[in-house]
Formats: structure tokens, sequence, C-alpha cells
């Protein structure tokens, strides 16, 4: 795997001529539609195909993938075009492997909203060892708010991956409530509710394992939010259930902030069977424009975790996006635009904006003047922040990759992601 930066001069064609791959081959890892539009800067995944195979009348995914010794989620993975086309015609090219195919197993979690658009999903599912179906609520007493995932569950069985139900306090405004959470873990009666409840629909829909998500938890109720987790735990273990908690990036155990204070990394990760480190939204919508995963913010965080939780629990989290910010910033005045880290490419191109690299964040950004004349700062993700931090998740030790989320497409990085990874599947 190459990650190549467009220079003065380079053509899809020039490019493709240097590491001789194919043309095509380029356009697809990297999600480009008009191949005379790159721009500056911009970071393209090249990778080499070891093996190819041309569809013959007769043949399906499965009968190809049988012949080659490999499964039909890694011929789906090898070629992302196949989710857009929807099935293969005789004569079209199927790549079987790429050069150094990677043999280490690694767990990569997506979340998704049940109205995900029905191709991105399909693009995404093959990338995924775990899907985590956002979200269910619930009411003070204990009763479950579920969701509509029954699209979700089906795509996680056809798939291979294995699906959680993630948690969340949120209200009728689908804003984390801490009154919500106040009101559910200091009754007795309502967290062994909520915790029978969970366990029925866990039983009845296939569910692997369930995911707290309880932000902004006040202080005052952290001793029984934990209680909660334990409790969760203990029922769950004993039901053959994963239990999995998410949490703030926090540098240092005294941390403080509303976000920060009731999510105790060294109890929590004591109880929990894995633990997702949120380490995205330094860059923010109503914040100053950066990053949104900086790696040396990121990497504080690590720091302090790895004292306190095993780091086999852990997965580290991953932003799906980016912002585009209106300058000068003024704090308090307007929000920023969030949009895909292949949209943000895309505009690039459009714009023939030079991509420019954050050295010391690993984080791609660009400028451009809109049509009113006000000027705005982009910041993304691409190949090269993502492969920074895939390597950055495997030089801590970390069980996987956590993604928030991926309602947007990102082949690139789902690309990336299958060249480092052999991604584990929950198979049967």
């Amino acid at each position: 795997m190459t990650i190549h930066v467009v220079s003065a001069g380079d053509t899809i064609y020039s490019i493709a001529e240097q590491y001789n791959v194919p043309v095509r081959q380029i356009l697809e890892n990297n999600a480009i539609v008009n191949p005379n539009l790159l721009t500056l800067g911009q970071a393209l995944l090249i990778l080499k195909p070891e093996v190819i195979y041309q569809v013959q009348s007769g043949d399906s995914l499965f009968s190809i993938a049988q012949n080659f010794g490999i499964t039909v989620n890694m011929l789906l993975q090898n070629n992302p075009q196949l989710a857009i086309l929807g099935s293969i015609f005789p004569g079209q090219t199927l790549i079987i492997s790429f050069e150094n195919s990677p043999t280490e197993n690694y767990l990569v979690n997506g979340y998704a909203y049940p109205f995900i658009d029905p191709v991105v999903l399909n693009q995404t599912m093959p990338y995924l060892s775990l899907l985590s179906i956002f979200s269910y609520g619930f009411q003070p007493d204990g009763t479950l708010i579920p969701p509509a995932d029954e699209n979700l569950l089906l795509a996680a069985d056809e798939f291979d991956a294995a699906p959680i139900l993630v948690l969340t306090p949120l209200d009728e405004n689908e804003k984390f409530s801490n009154v919500l959470i106040s009101q559910m873990v200091n009754n007795p009666a309502s967290r062994a509710n909520l915790i029978n409840n969970l366990l029925t629909v866990m039983s009845q829909k296939g569910y692997y394992g369930v995911d707290v998500d309880f932000e902004y938890v006040l202080p005052a109720d952290k001793e029984n939010f934990i209680g909660f987790i334990s409790e969760l735990e203990t029922a769950m273990r004993q039901a053959g259930y994963k239990v999995f908690v998410a949490l703030a990036p926090k540098t240092s155990a005294d941390q403080p902030g509303l976000l920060y204070e009731a999510h105790d990394y060294k109890r929590i990760g004591e109880i929990a069977d894995y633990i997702l480190l949120m380490t995205y939204e330094w860059g923010y919508a109503y914040g100053p424009p950066m990053g949104v995963a900086p790696l040396n913010k990121v990497r504080e965080v690590f720091d302090y975790a790895i004292q306190e939780i095993p780091p086999e629990k852990i997965i580290m989290g991953i932003p799906n996006y980016g912002y585009d910010w209106t300058l000068p910033y003024q704090r308090g005045e307007g929000r920023a635009v969030t949009l895909g880290n292949q949209e943000a490419v895309q505009m690039a191109m459009d714009l023939r904006a030079e991509i420019l690299f954050d050295e010391v964040g690993q984080s791609p950004y660009f400028f451009y003047t809109d049509p009113e004349g006000s000027a705005h700062v982009v910041w993304f993700e691409d190949a090269r922040s993502i492969e920074t931090k895939i390597r950055t998740a495997k030089e801590y030790g970390f069980i996987g990759l956590g993604y928030w989320n991926i309602m947007r497409p990102f082949v690139q990085n789902w690309m990336t992601v299958a060249n480092e990874f052999d991604i584990e599947k929950f198979i049967g």
C-alpha cells in the first residue's frame, strides 16, 4: 500500500503509469468520478493487485470466492464497486487479492442509524466486525424505546457482523439527558427493569452485546452510574453477551467538566468487556477550526488511558466526518457545517483548492472562498490521517477501531483498513 500525494503536473494516468496499476483501480479505491479532476495535495491510495479474475458466464460471487479459497466478504472488500453495481457480469475484472495482504486480525466497529442509505450500508458492511445500532432509548422506569432496527439487523446477519445494541439517554430533542440518567440510575427498580428489558430484546433479536453511551452524567450520579454498569455486566455475562462502554477522551483521572467527571476509566475499564474511547471532536461545530481528531491530542488520551484500562479492551474512536468553518472564527457566532470526508475531497477537487497537511495533528485541511466572498477552512480525514491512526492503535496494542459513524461513504478509508488488517468477522 502506497499513499501518493498529488503534485504539480500529476494526472491520474501518469500516477497509474508510475505505480504500474490500472487507472480504474485508482479511481475506484479513491471514489473519484472524474478521472481528469485532481487537486494539489490530494492523497491517493495506491494498491497493487496480486491476483485478478475475469468473470465468466455462470459465475457467482460465492463460486468465485470458493474457487480461490476466500470469503465473499473479502471479494466485496477488494472490489468496492460491487456495492454500487449490485451484481457481476461476464468480462468484469475482479481483484482477488492485493500485494502484501494483511494477516493480523482486528475488530472494526461502526455506528449507524436505521435511516442509513442502503448503498452506503452495503458498501461499508464488508469492512465491519461489529455494527453498533444507534440507538435504544429508555424511560425513567426502565422501559425501552426501540428504533426501527430491522434493516440493520438484517445487514449485520448478511455480512457476518455482530450487532451491538447502543443504549443512550436521549430526550425528545435527541439530546443527551443527564436528568433521565439520574432518574434511572438512582432507582434500583428502574435499573433492574431496564436490564431485564435489554436481555429480552437482545435474546429476541440476536444482539451480540450492549453499548452504554451515557454522556454528561452528573458527578453526583457517578457511583450509581458505575453501579448500573456493574449490574448490567453481571447480567449480560451470565446470559452470554458483551458489554461495551463509550467514554469521553480524558487525559487525567481528575479532569474537570461535566463530560468527564463520571467517566472513571479505571473502574469502568475493570467492569466492561470493551471500552470505546471517543477520541474526536477537538474541532467541533461551535469550536475553533482545527482537526476533528488531531493525533497529538489523541495520543494524550491514549497515554493516560493505558494506565487505567488494559489496552486489549480498548477500541480507538475515529471520526468519519469533517467540518467546514466560515472565517474569521468568532466564538458564539454561527456553527461549522458537518460534511463527509469523501465529500470534503470532492469539494476540494471541484474548487481546485490545494489540500494542506498538518504534520503535528496529522490532519488534512484546505481553504476556499465562497461565492459571497467569505473565507472558509475545511478540516477532514484522508488516507494519510487514517493510516496514521491505524498504526497508532496498533502501537498501543488496542483491539480495534470504532467509527462514528458510517452514515457517509468513505471508500478510501475502508480500503486502507482492509489492507492493514484481516478484519475479524463473526461467522455463524
